[in-house]
């Protein structure tokens, strides 16, 4: 069964845990990879940034404090800003223009908190940090509450309405989704501005 008691990140500075530490990688090596892929690397280049930035939160841990909710997200795009000039600095260049962008404005976006670069990142992180967390939790619901939750959440369905399609009473519904709401905020803490 998947471990509740703290959240992924709670597990990862609490101990050294081999398995919360598989759970980071895996949860975020596609979604680094896919941020990557903005800035036209090569895919052995960005498996290698997408290396050197996970390890770089593994050892940089122990530093980092929720300042808010969020926050994490924006140290990983910090951290993956960072790795992208060392990157170029390794090779004695600095990014070019490729094309219709221009990968050293990308990259000062990435840099900036309030840009639309960081602000859409935060977003893709945001929905697939949810849709990721919420099919591990899946298996602590019976299909009525996570159908029920679906409905309510995810297909913006009034809970009469949801209620009515499911059979069961529209109090029925809020309940559910109260509890897989409870449970996501719980595994979220931390990762996204949705936690709160």
């Amino acid at each position: 069964m998947y471990d509740t008691s703290l959240t992924l990140l709670d597990r990862l500075q609490r101990a050294s845990s081999e398995s919360a530490w598989r759970e980071v990688v895996e949860l975020y090596t596609p979604l680094l990879d896919d941020w990557l892929a903005r800035f036209r690397l090569q895919p052995a280049d960005r498996d290698d940034l997408v290396q050197e930035s996970l390890t770089t939160v593994l050892q940089q841990l122990d530093n980092f404090r929720h300042g808010g909710q969020g926050s994490f997200r924006a140290w990983l795009r910090a951290i993956l800003a960072n790795r992208l000039h060392e990157f170029w600095r390794r090779r004695g260049r600095h990014p070019q223009a490729t094309g219709e962008s221009d990968i050293a404005d990308m990259l000062r976006q990435l840099e900036s908190p309030h840009s639309h670069l960081s602000r859409q990142l935060d977003a893709e992180h945001d929905r697939y940090i949810v849709h990721r967390l919420l099919a591990r939790i899946e298996p602590m619901f019976e299909p009525g509450t996570l159908e029920a939750f679906r409905r309510t959440v995810i297909q913006g369905q009034k809970a009469r309405d949801a209620a009515a399609a499911l059979g069961v009473s529209a109090n029925a519904v809020l309940i559910a989704k109260s509890r897989v709401l409870r449970q996501l905020r719980r595994e979220l803490k931390g990762l996204t501005d949705l936690s709160g």
